[in-house]
């Protein structure tokens, strides 16, 4: 790590009065103590932005781009510092951290990139009499100060996916991450800042507050803000979403997402995607494999092949690069799944696989009854339910029949089941033949129902920070 002390509020960073632990899951030592912030440095980093506003909307577009350009080549620079921070920060084995880190610079990239194509167009205005010889056009403009709220799963990458889009749009953005993890994103902000600084803009275009829920609350309420990107719990979207309104909300939130497996799919490769979709990231990702909807003909076969694959996950230490699953946030996260799939079982569910050891490992669960959290609500840590249903028409109600709405994935080799999967689920992603957690940063991602609203992927985030601006001109005769 190699940034200053202190948070990054207006044109230095300033010290708060407070710091706490980052902790490493794994093992429960401290990797740093990071600085803490409050109500009162969140107030300030608001007026500093705001005093900017307008200057950093009318940044030229080549000088936006070249930010953005240069913070991609610092942190590619220091992928492999980056790589070994987060294992430590999240716990999250190696393999997904390196994962993270491909995908940030992905969305950097593609940010800088889509600058060239933030425009307006023409429109015709003589299609009624009244508009015979007006020039009418549409341009984009910036929304006004962003506050991006960061989920701990993936902090550099939601860190880098509200940032990067609302720099593109012209947008100054304060940066709230989440408490457990903020190292990451402090040294992403903090080589944003000297990128901003080499190309003689305003720090203050990108700021960072840290702290609980008093920062929150101050940050997402003050009217004078453009918009709200928030990723994390339903429950606290929704909070933000009635405590900010009017002003727009972004939210990508949780899920509980669908694997189903047709008669005609491919077992093998079904089982595969269960097991990768279902355990990476130690099942802490909002589209992980949680509930597999299979056709009752191929049940058996399917679990059989489950069985077989199960005991090659490693479990372990993080910092291994044959681990896939480890630790989840804390010692919390993991009592309450233990607690969810203890209810399930005394509810008649069954355990059909369950990783020995003393860090949680996979654990496939069958027969689940609706109306539990292990099939009901997002369960965040290495836990799958496998349930039958008669046909795929079935399999894709039941996907339906559910709160949330982010991606869901089909396994068959019919087309005519494909296209029925995409016209018929009610989510806001749909994959055929690979894990639902296959996310392309390319792709408007978001949700439907419970799981959010807005889409984020710099193209599809960069538009909903800006807003459109008509203009009519009737020219002088």
């Amino acid at each position: 790590m190699k940034f200053p002390a202190g948070l990054p509020i207006g044109e230095s960073w300033i010290e708060p009065a407070a710091t706490t632990s980052v902790i490493f899951p794994y093992d429960g030592s401290t990797i740093a103590d990071a600085p803490e912030g409050d109500a009162e440095l969140a107030r300030s980093a608001l007026d500093h932005a705001l005093a900017v506003r307008e200057k950093i909307g009318r940044l030229p577009s080549h000088v936006r781009r070249k930010v953005l350009q240069s913070l991609h080549s610092a942190v590619l620079a220091e992928r492999d510092a980056f790589v070994d921070l987060l294992v430590l920060e999240t716990g999250k084995p190696l393999i997904d951290c390196r994962v993270e880190i491909d995908r940030t610079l992905l969305t950097l990239e593609t940010s800088a990139e889509e600058v060239a194509r933030l425009h307006g167009e023409t429109v015709p205005l003589d299609l009624l009499p009244s508009g015979e010889g007006l020039q009418g056009f549409w341009v984009r403009k910036p929304i006004g100060v962003v506050v991006g709220i960061t989920g701990f799963n993936y902090p550099l990458l939601l860190a880098a996916h509200k940032i990067a889009p609302a720099f593109a749009a012209g947008c100054p953005i304060i940066v709230k991450p989440a408490p457990q993890t903020p190292l990451a994103t402090l040294w992403l902000v903090h080589l944003m800042r000297s990128a901003l600084a080499d190309a003689g803009v305003p720090e203050s275009a990108l700021q960072l507050v840290t702290g609980g829920p008093e920062v929150g609350a101050t940050l997402t309420t003050d009217a004078r803000i453009g918009a709200v990107s928030f990723t994390g719990s339903a429950t606290v979207g929704h909070r933000i979403a009635r405590d900010a309104a009017p002003t727009k909300v972004l939210l990508e939130l949780g899920s509980n997402s669908a694997l189903v497996v047709a008669d005609d799919a491919d077992l093998d490769a079904a089982a595969d995607a269960i097991i990768r979709g279902g355990y990476y990231a130690s099942g802490q990702a909002c589209i992980s494999v949680q509930r597999v909807i299979v056709v009752e003909s191929v049940r058996a076969e399917l679990l059989a092949k489950l069985g077989a694959r199960l005991p090659t996950v490693v479990v372990g230490d993080p910092r291994d690069p044959a681990t896939r699953v480890s630790a989840l946030i804390n010692p919390a996260s993991t009592e309450r799944v233990r607690a969810w799939v203890g209810d399930a079982v005394h509810a008649g569910a069954s355990i059909a696989y369950e990783a020995p050891g003393d860090v949680l490992g996979p654990i496939v669960l069958t027969d689940v009854p609706d109306g539990l959290p292990a099939w009901d609500e997002e369960i965040f840590g290495p836990v799958i339910a496998v349930r039958p249903v008669p046909d795929v028409d079935s399999a894709l109600t039941a996907v339906n029949a559910t709160r949330y709405g982010l991606h869901a994935s089909v396994f068959t080799s019919s087309l005519d089941t494909a296209f029925a999967a995409i016209d018929r689920l009610d989510v806001g992603g749909v994959v055929i033949n690979d894990v639902p957690g296959f996310r392309s940063d390319v792709m408007p991602y978001g949700g439907v129902k419970d799981s959010g609203t807005g889409r984020e992927g710099p193209r599809f985030a960069i538009e909903e920070l800006t807003t459109t601006r008509m203009a009519i001109i009737r020219p002088r005769p």
